[in-house]
């Protein structure tokens, strides 16, 4: 299978993005950990815009709210073309990463109950089922020509429909009380996106406006934010054309650079600043920490790799082209890279609980970093030459 010159420049760009997040969670941890760390989080904790439309937040609320919901619009971007035009647009193709993807959010979570039903971490529950795309991606290009294309292409699908999981999680479990005039008032946002993507509406500028009032009403319902970026991106419209850019493969273009090289890093330097504290670590072994890392290093693997078989022992999907099992294994280890999912998650999961973010960042990073080391050796022992 021969990568397109979209997936090349998609490869490209989470190589490259990877590197400058592992650099942002480095400095991150190192300023968290010096003199200049009650500097930094003052930084963080200082107010940021204006009282007149209740648009007065942190500058950690603004990336975590607002600049957040930039990246939920790629991510909505991306699900709606492959369902659509890619991968996940004939049943066959998308079967597999599909039921890969379901696999490996369900066992993960059931890994991190079975630790946590009866304890007061039990909100936590989703942390595990994320998957990083740019960081998974990042390492599998690491290996070049020696992984079969189709093998990164599936590992893109499946992380793609964890993403589609994640935002539903979101949307459905970590929702505060809601405001229904502030939703209703989404609801007719979203009906005038519609009728101007039904009418052929293709100046982006016509969907960006209303898409700011959407995510300014979505804040105020008591759903979060981020889930307007994904609404936006369904209704920006599409074609099937190979000679003429769509609105929405524009708009996906424009977005790469800047979710990839600001706002990723600034989401890391923002939730990465963990000072290492004598108490986190006398409690680090509890039940929230073993049901992060036992979900993200054995459940995401386990997952992936069961429901996977189960699809193509009833012949409902095939394995990737020139991929075997053990290939599979190391995506799923991959896969098991969560970072800044996981300890978005676990931003919405603990609100206001600190030392229990904390300790859910030092397991995420610890399974993140175990998971991709395994996954990576496990290819690059297998490893093939592929053009």
């Amino acid at each position: 299978m021969i990568l397109t010159k979209y997936f090349q420049q998609f490869f490209h760009n989470s190589k490259s993005s990877g590197i400058v997040l592992i650099v942002c969670v480095l400095i991150s941890l190192l300023v968290a950990n010096s003199s200049l760390s009650a500097d930094f989080q003052s930084l963080l904790d200082s107010k940021l815009g204006t009282d007149i439309f209740h648009l007065n937040y942190s500058v950690s609320v603004w990336i975590n709210d607002g600049l957040m919901a930039i990246f939920f619009l790629l991510v909505g971007l991306e699900i709606k073309r492959e369902l659509l035009e890619g991968e996940l647009s004939d049943i066959k193709k998308a079967s597999l990463p599909i039921f890969g993807a379901v696999g490996g959010m369900l066992i993960p979570a059931l890994i991190y109950l079975a630790f946590n039903y009866n304890s007061e971490y039990k909100n936590g529950w989703a942390i595990p089922m994320a998957t990083d795309i740019a960081f998974s991606l990042a390492i599998i290009s690491l290996l070049g020509k020696s992984v079969p294309a189709s093998l990164k292409i599936f590992l893109s699908a499946l992380a793609i429909v964890d993403d589609l999981g994640a935002i539903l999680v979101i949307a459905l479990f970590y929702t505060a009380q809601i405001d229904w005039l502030s939703l209703g008032i989404c609801g007719g946002i979203l009906v005038l996106l519609i009728i101007l993507n039904k009418s052929g509406t293709k100046n982006l500028i016509f969907y960006l406006i209303p898409g700011l009032f959407l995510w300014y009403f979505m804040h105020h319902s008591g759903i979060h934010a981020t889930i307007a970026g994904v609404i936006l991106a369904f209704t920006i419209p599409t074609n099937i054309s190979e000679t003429e850019p769509s609105p929405l493969e524009k708009l996906e273009q424009k977005l790469h650079i800047p979710v990839s090289f600001i706002i990723m890093p600034l989401f890391a330097l923002a939730n990465t600043n963990i000072t290492f504290q004598k108490e986190i670590f006398e409690g680090f072994i509890n039940p929230l920490s073993l049901g992060i890392i036992g979900g993200l290093l054995v459940g995401k693997v386990l997952g992936i790799n069961i429901f996977s078989f189960l699809a193509i022992r009833l012949r409902w999907a095939e394995l990737p082209t020139f991929s075997a099992w053990k290939d599979m294994l190391g995506v799923g280890f991959l896969a098991g890279i969560g970072f800044t999912m996981s300890i978005f998650v676990s931003l919405l999961a603990f609100p206001d609980e600190v030392e229990t973010q904390n300790i859910s960042k030092i397991s995420i990073l610890i399974a993140s970093v175990l998971s991709g080391l395994v996954g990576f050796l496990i290819l690059k022992f297998n490893k093939k030459a592929f053009q």
